[in-house]
């Protein structure tokens, strides 16, 4: 049994202190247990206002979700919804859960030889139906989180965290008020399911054999209702600083990247483009050069004075095609896209350091190295502003009029616009991007 003081006089709680103790004499849990059942079988004495803390792998061989060991990489492939970081064998992903964790949770420890355990389908509902199972038991109130080990980025060590919740309230929020010397707290949000979880994790231990805990004298984090379980402690991609935070999760941006053509209202911050910027102009180059300029339109009176040019000069083309107004008008409707945007990037390129060589086939194949390593530089600087979360689409539309945009934006002679790149905060979730077999792009010989 351990004791500890409670968080302190900021938290303005009625308590001096709480109890965390491992409950003994479980027995071995099958396919098909009541896990409720055998806990208050083995801890008849609990009381309304208490926590029990349940390992994961009990709940998950009482439903069932064990499979083979031979079977085990086969398992986390069916468990991943995306890989965040992989080095040799081991992967760390997001799980069917919404978890980021290695292996999936697929977990060869505490199960019979020859097998895994995958951890619970929903585990707020299991632990929905321990909370229900204890009260038609024992009749009393009580939280149940269901726990699971973690490594941590940028930590050493495993802890127990949260996976599944009931009746606890699993995110305390302490931001507009303030700290014990009168400061406000704008950012303070505390995990008090993860503090739980570890707190029991110290008297579970990891190889004692004993996976639950009860924590008591923490009434007040323990509620009437559910409430809305540990999934809302699952940060989103939208709100994930560090999604993209490694090496391995470089190639993810790059297969995540997508042409966004819908854009909020929200600005752009100019730095996370030069940061982007930054990334391009490190594309491989012939001859040493850097053949890469980019002009960044950031008022919006730049932005219309070079679409309206753009606009006209593609009108002019139209009519010279004996396209009808009617067909104009639906084409520069749907070129619309660089307007949408709150931010455009011109990309260009310079011929700078290119060779001469007098005929006509060696001449094109050095145009055509610099036109390469353009493009290059534009893909790592859309996969860079992926990176900085946000949206762009290249557009090839200055292409077609390039005096009228250097003329508009007084750009040298020798800057050869390639495209416009539309940049913002993308108004939806992308759609899925359809499977590609790259097998059918390879030849070998």
């Amino acid at each position: 049994m351990s004791d500890s003081t409670s968080r302190g006089a900021d938290d303005a709680r009625d308590t001096s202190g709480y109890r965390v103790w491992a409950v003994p004499g479980l027995p071995e849990v099958a396919p098909g247990d009541d896990v409720a059942k055998l806990i208050a079988a083995a801890e008849p004495a609990l009381a309304d206002g208490d926590v029990v803390l349940v390992t994961s792998k009990i709940v998950s061989k009482a439903e069932g979700r064990i499979v083979a060991a031979d079977d085990r990489e086969a398992a986390i492939d069916a468990e991943t919804v995306r890989v965040v970081a992989r080095r040799g064998t081991l992967r760390i992903v997001e799980n069917r859960q919404g978890l980021v964790m290695a292996a999936a949770g697929v977990d060869a420890s505490n199960t019979p030889s020859g097998t895994v355990l995958l951890l619970p389908v929903d585990p707020d509902a299991s632990a929905r139906a321990i909370r229900d199972g204890l009260r038609d038991a024992l009749g009393v109130e009580v939280g149940v989180v269901v726990t699971d080990t973690f490594g941590r980025p940028w930590r050493s060590g495993l802890t127990d965290v949260a996976i599944g919740a009931a009746g606890v309230r699993v995110l305390d929020d302490l931001r507009g008020g303030t700290d014990a010397h009168g400061n406000p707290l704008s950012a303070t949000v505390v995990a008090t399911a993860d503090e739980l979880a570890a707190a029991g994790d110290l008297v579970k231990g990891k190889a004692a054999g004993l996976p639950v805990a009860v924590v008591r004298g923490l009434a007040h984090v323990v509620g009437g209702d559910d409430g809305e379980g540990a999934r809302a402690m699952v940060r989103g991609g939208r709100d994930d600083m560090f999604r993209l935070g490694t090496s391995e999760a470089v190639r993810t941006a790059v297969t995540q990247r997508r042409t966004v053509r819908a854009f909020t209202g929200e600005p752009v911050d100019p730095g996370a483009v030069r940061r982007a910027v930054a990334a391009a102009v490190t594309a491989p180059a012939p001859h040493h050069t850097t053949p890469w300029r980019f002009v960044l339109l950031e008022s919006e009176e730049a932005r219309t004075a070079l679409l309206d040019a753009m606009r006209d000069a593609w009108i002019a083309d139209l009519r010279r095609d004996g396209k009808s107004e009617e067909s104009i008008a639906k084409r520069v409707r749907r070129g619309d896209v660089l307007r949408n945007a709150p931010y455009l990037v011109v990309p260009c390129l310079v011929m700078d350091g290119s060779h001469t060589y007098g005929d006509a086939r060696r001449d094109a194949a050095e145009r055509e190295m610099f036109v390469v390593a353009a493009g290059a530089g534009v893909q790592n600087f859309l996969v860079a502003l992926a990176g900085e979360r946000l949206g762009s689409a290249w557009v090839s539309s200055t292409m077609f009029c390039r005096d009228v945009v250097r003329e508009v934006l007084g750009l040298p002679e020798d800057w050869d616009p390639m495209g416009a790149v539309a940049v913002g905060h993308p108004a939806e979730e992308p759609r899925p991007r359809p499977e590609r077999d790259a097998g059918s792009f390879i030849e070998v010989r």
